[in-house]
């Protein structure tokens, strides 16, 4: 059995399809439906069970004997909007919910792959995975980094694997439901679809307009790394996870364009509430995730954006 928090999500749902493909079905999916509209992730999904968030961490909480029969947890249930300021909610979602099931699974062997995020760098401009290059921008990027920092303090005393990932700027299929979080990509399909033209920010921070550069990753390759970890328990840490490369966002325009032939770019004044708060520039250095033996390529922004837009136009999930 494996179980897949924010399973109803977007990398979560990803990460469910991934194990299905390797022909698991018995997976017990852990989300809040409080936005139905999620469901759509998961009505292919193969899955064994539904849990209500609160539901699974009370089981968590009174050590409801299912452990034995879990083969790793994949913790991806968040909240991921690093807009939203009340630090309370984000700390109850992000931080206390993460240490119950950090420990659950330590308690009972459990291989633990968690969601974490290359907000916990900031303005930094060196993206490698320690303290140092640590700063982040706003308190979503606090409390994944407030995790990061709580399990390294048991990294020398485990019993069970321990992996946190660094998501960069992810993007694919089943991200509908995340409205403003939702990437530039899928942002930039519907407008062309509403409006035939596309809206980028002008420049920022010595940057040209649209010339901010991000660390694009494609969803598949996300999920090809989650399993990469749950194929080695040998091995924890933290890690990142992007391509190694930063692209422009007029990258990421040119790519979604080129699939929209008459579709016309406007760049839009940088909205005042971003500034200071805002990461112009993400490069994961993925040497540490190579040097463990993470050998699979991974797409650019032009392959990545050529695939994902062949899915949206198949399926009306994401028009």
């Amino acid at each position: 059995m494996f179980i897949v928090t924010g399973g109803a999500g977007f990398i979560g749902s990803n990460v469910v399809q991934g194990l299905n493909a390797r022909g698991e079905t018995d997976i017990i999916v852990v989300d809040d439906l409080t936005d139905g509209t999620k469901f759509q992730n998961i009505v292919d999904a193969r899955i064994s069970d539904y849990l209500d968030k609160q539901v699974f961490l009370d089981m968590v909480l009174d050590h409801v004997e299912f452990a034995q029969q879990v083969k790793g947890v994949f913790h991806l249930g968040a909240c991921s909007d690093t807009t939203e300021w009340n630090g309370q909610y984000m700390m109850e979602n992000n931080f206390e919910y993460s240490k119950y099931l950090f420990h659950y699974c330590q308690a009972h062997g459990i291989p633990f792959i968690y969601a974490s995020s290359a907000a916990t760098y900031g303005n930094n401009t060196v993206f490698v995975e320690d303290p140092a290059n640590e700063a982040p921008l706003n308190v979503y990027g606090y409390s994944k980094l407030l995790f990061d920092q709580y399990v390294r303090r048991y990294f020398q005393d485990l019993s069970a694997p321990v992996v946190g990932l660094r998501y960069f700027n992810v993007y694919g299929p089943r991200e509908q439901h995340k409205g403003k979080m939702a990437s530039v990509a899928f942002h930039f399909n519907r407008q062309l679809q509403e409006k035939g033209m596309l809206q980028l920010f002008e420049g920022c921070d010595g940057y040209g307009d649209g010339e901010q550069r991000r660390d694009f990753i494609y969803v598949d390759d996300v999920v090809a790394v989650n399993l990469f970890f749950l194929d080695n328990p040998s091995l924890s840490g933290i890690y990142n996870v992007g391509t190694g490369r930063s692209q422009t966002f007029n990258d990421m325009a040119r790519g979604v364009l080129q699939e929209y032939p008459g579709g016309r770019l406007e760049y839009i004044p940088f909205p005042d509430t971003l500034k200071g708060r805002y990461q112009s520039f993400t490069e994961a250095d993925i040497s540490a995730l190579r040097s463990i033996g993470y050998t699979a390529p991974f797409l650019s922004v032009e392959e990545g954006v050529s695939r994902y837009l062949k899915t949206l136009k198949k399926d009306k999930k994401g028009s």
